[in-house]
């Protein structure tokens, strides 16, 4: 009987230590053990997907070196920097930078400038990608090849080539549309002096070389749609312009939704190379070419003055990351499903 009993006292002592309600010496402190099993878990996941961090490597390094490590340069916007002192021996003003840019009416017109443009740019390149790419689904001949490189080319020109093409167009003495003017005994245009019409004239340029990239992502994603959706809309004799509208462009939505957070985070980011180059850098056209990008780029050229540039482009950044935010947060109290996070 005390056989029994000693032996069913030891085994009920054991499920209690093994079941964890009693103390156990061996087992680890209840603070530290979900950090470690995290840190096993991260160690245990780069293990396994060491070739593809090994892949993502040379990216990893490109940002750290131009994106976050000059980080530490957006200090000069709150100093008067002196190359002789640097970067943290010169004298810290504090806003100083700021209340000086913003004195002016510069702040007002790069910043205006900046923001139709782009937004012109978006509304332009989305409308007629769109379109491109519809227009693209619809041919069935060995010829969709041509029209997807002919479209997508000019995005490999760099601005420098496309300046020489624009002027070659527009040179007051000896351009193709002077010319062509002249032909029909009309007078030819100064196009370098006249301001009113770069408007137009960079929205084209920027919708004949960025257009053909867009219409390919939205074409991919036309071709990720499901057949039968297509097939169906026949069969109750849907025509292709009804299809285009109630199939097409609603399920494309989510991807041009995308496309539009971010170029709207990029708003505030104007292209430097179409709005130095394609102008010509001309003073007559600062007025209704000038952005924030070739703003400080004149600024730290011309003038010399780091501090301002660099206040300048802090500014753009700032503004650019409360324009992501806002727009994905609208987009999340419309549609969460469309939102990027």
């Amino acid at each position: 009987m005390l056989k029994k009993i000693t032996r069913s006292g030891a085994m009920g002592a054991e499920p209690a230590n093994r079941s964890g309600t009693g103390p156990d010496p061996d087992s680890e402190p209840a603070g530290t053990r979900p950090k470690k099993s995290a840190l096993r878990r991260e160690l245990r996941h780069f293990r396994n997907n060491r070739e593809l961090f090994l892949l993502s490597l040379p990216g990893i390094l490109y940002k750290l070196i131009f994106a976050y490590i000059p980080l530490v340069g957006l200090i000069i916007a709150f100093k008067h920097y002196r190359y002789d002192l640097g970067i943290f021996g010169s004298e810290w003003v504090g806003l100083e930078n700021f209340r000086y840019l913003f004195s002016t009416d510069t702040a007002w017109r790069i910043t205006r400038n900046t923001v139709l443009y782009n937004a012109a740019y978006i509304a332009a390149t989305t409308a007629a990608a769109l379109l491109l790419a519809i227009l693209m689904n619809e041919l069935r001949t060995k010829w969709s090849k041509f029209y997807q490189t002919a479209l997508f080319l000019p995005h490999f020109l760099s601005w420098v080539l496309v300046g020489y093409v624009a002027y070659a167009f527009l040179n007051h003495s000896d351009g193709f549309i002077n010319r062509t003017l002249q032909m029909f005994g009309m007078d030819p245009v100064s196009w370098y002096q006249t301001a009113e019409v770069w408007p137009a004239i960079l929205i084209l340029v920027h919708l004949w070389k960025a257009v053909g990239f867009n219409t390919l992502i939205y074409f991919a994603g036309i071709i990720g749609i499901n057949s039968e959706y297509y097939e169906a809309a026949r069969i109750d004799g849907a025509t292709k312009w009804q299809m285009a509208m109630k199939i097409t462009i609603p399920l494309l939505a989510p991807l041009v939704i995308i496309l539009l957070i971010l170029s709207i985070g990029n708003m505030f980011r104007g292209d430097f190379g179409l709005h130095y180059f394609i102008p010509n850098n001309s003073g007559f056209l600062y007025g209704s070419t000038d952005i924030i990008d070739t703003y400080v780029y004149r600024a730290l050229r011309e003038i010399g003055n780091v501090s301002m540039s660099a206040a300048t482009g802090f500014y753009q950044s700032v503004v650019g990351f409360v324009l992501v935010l806002a727009a994905n947060g609208i987009v999340r109290k419309i549609n969460p499903e469309h939102s990027l996070w």
